[in-house]
């Protein structure tokens, strides 16, 4: 039975379309078109430097130059906008003429501020008057459609589901209800890929800032099946004591939740409709879904639980993934795992010095309680590879190591092909959404060895972690899992494709187009490689 209270994805719409001034309206319709005409908006790699910003100003006629300087914006700086007037009535521009605005110029710089980021137009919606805009370049054209659009759209969002009160119902509130923002949509702009970009983004985001009361394993595994109505796949879902017929270790890592928050593996199938699934490549999603980590027995700090909801920010991004993937019809036969869990504490919380027994029969000696998301993971990885995908994709918020070699903005990802690897990297670039490669280095492998177990489910020497996490998966991918019995005994299995994503999924601090919260980090640039490898709709 769904439970109403958490179905994001029929309660906002952003989660699955655009609002309806999300990214515009086409400049011929007539839905949400002001009175007013379009204005011409400037805000393009013609606006992205000093000498660029001259000569824009140099052709402005006089009386707009000096309208300009009278104000002080005569000069470039990133993130300056700049008014250009009209002017219309019976004054004709002069002293009793009405003053109207024919074009905006935004100053763009480097870095977020550049033509080529996904941040560089979040800020305009707050900051331009009422009307409809329509960007232009310097012969017309916008060089980058799709970004300008993207950035436009999610700097619309905002998280406001446990708001009781929309504002205070003054003067600013009315202001802004009655504030009509809208871009039109720019030539040579893909509506349906940057709609799906940013309906995911915003999928990702919602899930993660959703407080683990109202998103723990039992809403996720509905906003599964919801996803699966959507675009016509399927779901399978492990739960609970069931679990255990498989390995224990998502069991053991959730068992603690109690009634109503069991531990369960989210299975999700697709392919798009009409096609023939078996002859397609086959891409195997799959995401740490912890809902909230205390840590376990080995309990955090209160200030290192803070954020602890966002544990589940590699499930989510998996699903915004999958459904960009979905929206977008790639030729894939796609799926999708994660294992859902809370590392809860009570009496029959998994403890450290136990050893778990994974679904591959390799043993884990725990040394830690907060390291848990390799051990649901594991699990899944397994499973992943019992049916040898042409590419196994897995993300996870795993490690504090990561943050700390990379910052909080850039995902760390390990990789077992050194092509694959290097397309990611370049990819990321091109598409604004910077991952950038860590090694498996093979010399700290040791460091996960136990006395008494297979492994040891954290790194020996307290270096190197987000290494030898990535390691510790490792053994669960491909070639490391052992053969199932109906493969028969000694069967060795080829070496399998495997993206290891490590991240942060998580604003600290509010910037232009990424309020504090949940954050995809990495999906983009995914969903570019599977695009480059595969071939699009």
């Amino acid at each position: 039975m769904v439970n109403r209270s958490f179905l994001l994805c029929q309660r906002r719409k952003p989660v699955y379309q655009l609002r309806e001034e999300g990214v515009g309206v086409d400049s011929s319709s007539t839905q949400h078109t002001p009175t007013f005409p379009q204005r011409s908006l400037r805000a393009g790699q013609d606006m992205n430097s000093k000498a660029s910003f001259e000569r824009w100003l140099g052709s402005q006629p006089p009386s707009s130059k000096s309208w300009i300087k009278a104000l002080g914006q005569d000069s470039h700086t990133a993130g300056r906008l700049v008014l250009v007037p009209s002017s219309v009535g019976d004054g004709g521009g002069q002293e009793g003429g009405e003053v109207s605005l024919s074009e905006v110029a935004f100053c763009l710089g480097e870095g977020d501020d550049s033509a080529v980021s996904p941040f560089s137009l979040c800020s305009l919606r707050e900051k331009l008057p009422t009307g409809t805009y329509a960007l232009r370049g310097a012969d017309g054209d916008v060089a980058e459609p799709d970004t300008a659009a993207l950035s436009w759209a999610i700097g619309g969002y905002s998280f406001d589901r446990f708001k009781s009160k929309k504002g205070d119902g003054g003067e600013k509130d009315k202001e802004k209800e009655d504030r009509k923002v809208v871009l039109a949509w720019p030539a040579g702009a893909d509506k349906g890929r940057v709609t799906a970009a940013a309906a995911s983004t915003f999928l990702v985001r919602d899930l993660i800032t959703t407080p683990c009361e109202h998103m723990g394993p039992q809403q996720l595994e509905a906003v599964f099946a919801s996803l699966a109505e959507e675009f016509g796949g399927t779901t399978k879902v492990v739960r609970g004591d069931e679990l255990l017929e498989g390995g224990v270790t998502v069991h053991a890592v959730g068992r603690a939740a109690g009634v109503g928050r069991e531990p369960r593996l989210l299975d999700l199938t697709w392919a798009p409709a009409g096609s023939d699934a078996e002859s397609l490549p086959k891409v195997t999603l799959v995401g740490k879904g912890v809902c909230f980590d205390t840590g376990g027995l080995d309990i955090k700090p209160a200030a290192g639980m803070l954020t602890m909801k966002k544990d589940m920010g590699g499930g989510a991004q998996v699903l915004g993934l999958a459904r960009m993937i979905m929206s977008q019809g790639l030729p894939v036969r796609l799926r999708v795992m994660v294992p859902a869990v809370e590392n809860a504490i009570d009496g029959g919380a998994f403890r450290p010095g136990d050893v778990l027994v994974s679904r591959s029969g390799k043993t884990s000696e725990i040394g830690n309680t907060d390291a848990e998301g390799r051990l649901v993971l594991a699990d899944a990885l397994v499973e992943a590879s019992s049916e040898m995908p042409d590419l196994l994709i897995d993300c996870a918020t795993l490690t504090g190591a990561a943050r700390v070699a990379l910052g909080t903005d850039v995902p760390v990802v390990f990789c077992n092909d050194e092509e694959l690897a290097a397309k990611l990297h370049t990819l990321s670039g091109s598409v604004s959404d910077q991952v950038w490669r860590l090694p498996l280095w093979e010399g700290y492998r040791s460091q996960l060895s136990s006395k008494i177990a297979d492994l040891k489910n954290v790194g020996a020497g307290g270096y190197g972690g987000a290494i030898t996490a990535a390691l510790y998966l490792d053994e669960f991918v491909g070639e490391k899992a052992p053969p199932s019995t109906e493969e028969g005994e000694g069967r060795k299995k080829e070496k399998l494709p495997w993206i290891h994503m490590d991240f942060m999924a998580f604003n600290t601090n509010s910037r232009p187009g990424r309020p504090e919260g949940g954050e995809s980090q990495g999906m983009r640039a995914l969903y570019a490689l599977l695009e480059d490898k595969y071939g699009s709709a």
